[in-house]
């Protein structure tokens, strides 16, 4: 891939293991182990979470092969501490179960933690992924399935590709449109 995402499958499937314990989705394929299954419907992973943080604006593409490899190093910390055995055909943290994961990234995220701020940066771009799509086209999410903007129930455009919002969420408006606005919303 030119895309920036981790070739190797070790980062690859750490990092999806790690997006998925975010946001938990349903198995790709039969013994997908980066992915748990505790979910029934898609989860970060298929929500684009790994494009999300190999995004070259994020500035963290160069990093992930290595993000991956503390992932892993804190995994087998967590293992041995916890006497888990790890499966040694999967990434260390993909051998852990979906709670151990939980566990394992709580604690990478507790505000104690000296590298909070990268764990839990990391959690975040994974949530974007699945709440925003920030790596797509709104459109292009919805006329893909996106599975959060599905979830969150996000509209679709109008046929002209614009989207018109009738009704006010507040149930007023909060302003009068400026004079210079023209019929479709933009500035003169």
């Amino acid at each position: 891939m030119d895309d920036g995402r981790p070739v190797d499958p070790v980062p690859t499937q750490t990092l999806e293991a790690f997006a998925d314990t975010i946001i938990p989705g349903v198995r790709r394929f039969p013994g997908d182990r980066a992915i748990s299954g505790v979910a029934a419907e898609d989860g970060a992973v298929a929500a684009g979470a790994l494009a999300v943080l190999a995004d070259p604006a994020l500035g963290l593409a160069d990093a992930l092969n290595g993000m991956a490899g503390l992932l892993n190093m804190h995994a087998g910390d967590y293992a041995r501490k916890h006497d888990v055995r790890l499966d040694t055909t999967v990434p260390a943290f993909v051998s852990l179960s979906f709670e151990e994961r939980t566990a394992l990234v709580q604690d990478l995220t507790d505000p104690q933690h000296p590298e909070r701020e990268v764990w839990f940066g990391a959690a975040l771009f994974c949530t974007m992924a699945f709440d925003s799509a920030p790596h797509l086209s709104t459109s292009d999410a919805l006329a893909q399935g996106h599975p959060g903007l599905a979830l969150l129930g996000f509209a679709a455009p109008e046929a002209d590709g614009l989207w018109r919002f009738p009704r006010f969420s507040y149930e007023r408006p909060l302003a009068d449109p400026h004079p210079d606005t023209t019929p479709t919303g933009s500035p003169a």
